[in-house]
């Protein structure tokens, strides 16, 4: 892993590292730069030092054989009583994946208390095998007790990529599971890519959307991403049964773990816009907060839900969970309808999916007309009202 060191005795304290650094990583402090935890170790305030006095620290691993690893291993994980949709997602994207490099197989494993029974589930969707760490130490979930779990089965079975959703859980785990391996990680993927040498192009938008960034771990093993729900497609389940369910018992070290549990407040259902069939979305376009209720409304006849993209949350018209784009929601619905986005790649990566995207500007040259089936170029303040009124007039 790379980092940036500062070489006290040979900064002039020039402030030119702190100028030239795209993320705002750098601060003077007492006429000197110290970084932030907005650092990506890009290595410019390395490039623009003229005294040399910052440096990049890389620490080198050593290369595995890759013949030795081989297949692509799911972590299926149960959330809310049920396996999350996501991991579904992932094995149906695994078995593309596996079409690239002869002799591949689908796995997955189970972390839990009380998960043999999604084992058998699984055994629906291809899955060759499916290992269960099934015991009451994992009734709820611990990093260190989950981590711990996998890295055992990883070991084992030895496979060339892990996939995991990017959840709650899959953002603490998979991280941890990447440094005990001393490998890389990629979060947020939007496309995976297998090559016949079982190296992984893990495709994701970077520096704030504006590229798509392709990334290889061409000389470690097991290659991780992580990948957002509603973004890959979930096979179809089949009425036969495939694959093996093997118990395996938990490491040793997972019932001494420091961490305990003190209490557990449940959090109350809630709607997500990633669930919803129909969406309506409001950009930049409107003009004030009040302009929202059309979206809402518009939204209301059609029998969807609406969202916002993120200058409508920084402004404090709605909240994060209202949000389409990297740092909100990814959504895949039916039907969306934009009005007044731009159509940033922050926000397209997120609803690219979508069975049919229309979308409303009054741009002809907007980007979100390259990603649209129909765009309709026009003031969505005439638009919006129009469609509002017919279906009004058509459900009366």
């Amino acid at each position: 892993m790379a980092q940036i060191a500062i070489v006290e005795r040979k900064c002039t304290g020039c402030g030119l590292c702190q100028s030239n650094c795209p993320f705002g990583a750098i601060d003077m402090v007492n006429g000197k730069p110290e970084l932030n935890a907005a650092c990506k170790v890009c290595g410019i305030c390395v490039k623009n030092c003229p005294e040399k006095a910052i440096v990049k620290l890389e620490t080198k691993v050593d290369s595995v054989d890759k013949s030795k690893w081989n297949d692509i291993l799911v972590y299926a994980e149960v959330s809310g009583g049920r396996l999350h949709p996501v991991s579904l997602e992932l094995i149906g994207k695994a078995h593309e994946l596996k079409e690239a490099v002869p002799g591949f197989k689908v796995k997955a494993v189970l972390v839990g208390d009380g998960v043999s029974a999604y084992a058998e589930e699984l055994r629906h969707y291809g899955v060759s095998e499916i290992a269960v760490y099934d015991d009451k130490e994992l009734g709820y979930y611990r990093a260190d007790a989950y981590a711990s779990c996998v890295e055992d089965y990883i070991k084992y079975c030895k496979p060339s990529v892990v996939l995991v959703g990017a959840t709650a859980l899959g953002r603490s785990l998979a991280p941890r599971l990447a440094t005990r391996f001393h490998t890389g990680l990629t979060a947020d993927c939007t496309t995976l890519i297998l090559r016949d040498t079982t190296d992984l192009v893990q495709i994701r938008p970077a520096f704030g959307g504006n590229i798509m960034a392709q990334i290889v771990t061409l000389n470690t093993r097991p290659q991780f991403a992580t990948v957002r729900y509603k973004v890959m497609n979930a096979p179809v389940r089949s009425d036969g049964v495939t694959g093996e369910i093997v118990t395996r018992r938990i490491p040793k070290g997972v019932a001494e773990s420091r961490a305990s549990c003190v209490s557990v407040v449940p959090v109350p259902p809630k709607q997500s816009i990633s669930d919803a069939e129909i969406l309506v979305v409001g950009g930049r376009g409107l003009q004030k907060e009040s302009d929202l209720e059309m979206i809402k409304e518009l939204a209301r006849l059609l029998g969807g839900d609406w969202a916002t993209t993120r200058p409508l949350v920084e402004k404090g018209w709605t909240t994060n969970d209202r949000q389409i784009g990297l740092s909100g929601r990814t959504v895949r619905p039916r039907l969306i309808i934009t009005c007044g986005v731009s159509g940033a790649i922050q926000f397209t990566a997120c609803m690219n999916g979508s069975d049919h995207i229309v979308s409303i500007n009054t741009d002809k040259d907007a980007p979100i007309f390259e990603t649209a089936h129909i765009g309709i170029v026009g003031d969505l303040y005439e638009i919006i009202p129009n469609l509002i009124n017919q279906l009004k007039e058509a459900q009366a």
